[in-house]
């Protein structure tokens, strides 16, 4: 609807009007009509070019829209453009003769666009611009005393170069679809920002499991990552096999987002978790009533995973009874809530797992033959942590920079002698149980390096004998190893300066020297090459 300032401009434009003012008043009539009868904002930019079209003579027409995030003006609606040569229409604030409207907030008049340099032609309408002689009218569209767009036209050239009621025309038209414009350009800019941040989600989840987030460098580890990479983008059923702990779940996501399902859910069930009376249902769904508690219609995982990729972790502890309904999925891509008769139709990659053996289970029955030959048509063995003992400074440091950022801490390092303690330890736990052990130690340092009696008891170790002689009882061998550790690190911090270890310590030089030979410390060793000898 018209503001009584657009109808007074309406009114001043008419006074004293001719025949063609009266058909212009025709046309503004009509606009305002469109505007206040419309509701989609893009309909009525639309509307107002075609009756702009008829009325003006207009071989092209178009509203281009600032977008305030993006810094670019790009043509929105137009008349006389193909899509393609839309999608051409962006321009920056005073680039040609677009820009420059909107840059100065001052209307534009090309009388022929052949002679004006300015006139950039990007969208490429004009198919000849020396032979066709064409005139150019762009308008600054205002919210208050912002420009948000420009309103433009461009026509045959005539003989008479006066342009100066199109041009008023115009300003009105301006004026009347400016809150339309203002709407749209909010509309799209808030568009825009989803997509932008959908788009930058999407890239964190692909970027987060990624390889380098799956950390490793050793051969192993190398010929998982390359076994990924071949299988990701199929539809094959994955059956990701390793112990307790080794990342199984970081596998199979991993598989996702580097598939062409990756836009599309990632769901997750713990097999394991849940008991067998609800299991069914977390994954096929219910209906309301279907049992005790089934009090609405709920969606089961696999509805959830419509599209894309269903994990089903710890695989190896569902009932035969589900494993039944589940092969029926797997060869039949069809299934039924609970208590329902409806059939469903899915398109979901499953992705399985588990740390038990299955082929131990067939023959004692407690899994289905038929079943394990549908899941294992591609396997993947994760090896435990002790089988990569070389990814184990890489995790670390993953580890460090992950709880240090989580606990707002600063640890910059960790010991020799706690790696050492690190890389002598078995690892029952793999990946989860080292993980917790760098959680652990980063919350107890307090000096920006992780020591070895910062890590849990479990991995205190004995020192090797040649440093260990004689002791007796794991109090002693404790004492000896947190003795040795803080030698080699005053050492090291005060590069093999044995006077300046000792100030640290709070020892003589004498009580330093009996304990590094204790030890078998040389402080030669932790001196640098451009260090001086001394004679300390």
């Amino acid at each position: 609807m018209n503001t009584p300032i657009q109808n007074t401009v309406i009114k001043e434009f008419c006074r004293d009007c001719d025949q063609k003012n009266e058909e212009y008043l025709e046309l503004l009539f009509e606009i305002s009509r469109c505007i206040s009868k419309e509701e989609e904002i893009s309909e009525i930019l639309k509307q107002v070019l075609n009756l702009m079209s008829g009325y003006l003579e207009m071989t092209q027409g178009s509203i281009t829209i600032y977008n305030r995030k993006t810094g670019k003006i790009s043509i929105k609606e137009g008349i006389g453009i193909s899509p393609e040569e839309l999608a051409r229409g962006v321009y920056n604030p005073g680039e040609g003769i677009t820009g420059k409207v909107l840059e100065t907030g001052t209307a534009a008049v090309i009388p022929d666009v052949s002679k004006e340099p300015k006139y950039l032609n990007r969208t490429g309408a004009i198919r000849d611009l020396d032979q066709d002689r064409f005139s150019f009218i762009s308008v600054p569209i205002k919210a208050g005393q912002e420009v948000i767009g420009t309103l433009n036209s461009s026509r045959k050239a005539t003989a008479s170069p006066s342009h100066e009621d199109e041009l008023r025309l115009m300003q009105i038209v301006a004026a009347m679809i400016s809150q339309a414009v203002q709407l749209y350009q909010a509309h799209h800019e808030e568009n825009q920002y989803l997509i932008e941040e959908n788009e930058r989600l999407n890239r964190e989840l692909q970027d987060k499991f990624s390889h380098s987030h799956i950390v490793g460098a050793s051969k192993v580890m190398r010929r998982v990552f390359d076994y990924v990479k071949k299988i990701s983008d199929t539809s094959a059923t994955v059956l990701i096999l390793g112990e307790s702990g080794v990342g199984k779940e970081l596998v199979a996501r991993k598989i996702h987002y580097a598939s062409s399902r990756n836009n599309r859910p990632f769901v997750k069930l713990n097999c394991a978790a849940l008991p067998e009376s609800i299991i069914e249902s977390e994954l096929f769904g219910h209906e309301k009533g279907a049992f005790t508690g089934a009090v609405n219609e709920r969606k089961g995982r696999f509805e959830l995973a419509q599209g894309g990729t269903i994990f089903l972790d710890e695989i190896g502890e569902l009932s035969l009874n589900v494993q039944t309904k589940l092969l029926r999925v797997l060869q039949e891509r069809e299934f039924e809530r609970v208590g329902g008769s409806e059939t469903i139709k899915c398109d979901v990659r499953v992705i399985t797992a588990t740390n038990r053996n299955l082929e131990e289970g067939i023959q004692n029955g407690t899994f289905r033959e038929d079943l394990y030959y549908r899941l294992n048509i591609i396997p993947v063995t994760v090896p435990p942590l002790r089988e990569r003992k070389s990814d184990i400074p890489l995790l670390v440091n993953h580890f460090i920079e992950k709880f240090s950022e989580l606990n707002n801490k600063t640890v910059r390092r960790i010991s020799t002698p706690a790696i050492d303690m690190l890389f002598s330890y078995h690892w029952p736990g793999n990946i989860r149980e080292l993980e917790n052990c760098i959680e652990h130690a980063v919350i107890l340092t307090e000096d920006e390096v992780i020591h070895g009696y910062h890590l849990p008891p479990t991995l205190q170790m004995r020192l090797p004998k040649s440093r260990n002689e004689g002791d007796k009882g794991s109090l002693q061998q404790q004492i000896d190893a947190l003795e040795y550790e803080l030698l080699v690190e005053a050492m090291k911090t005060a590069s093999g300066n044995l006077s300046e270890a000792a100030r640290e310590l709070g020892l003589t030089n004498r009580m330093i020297g009996i304990r590094a030979k204790k030890y078998g410390l040389d402080f030669r060793k932790f001196r640098t090459k451009s260090m001086p000898e001394s004679n300390d």
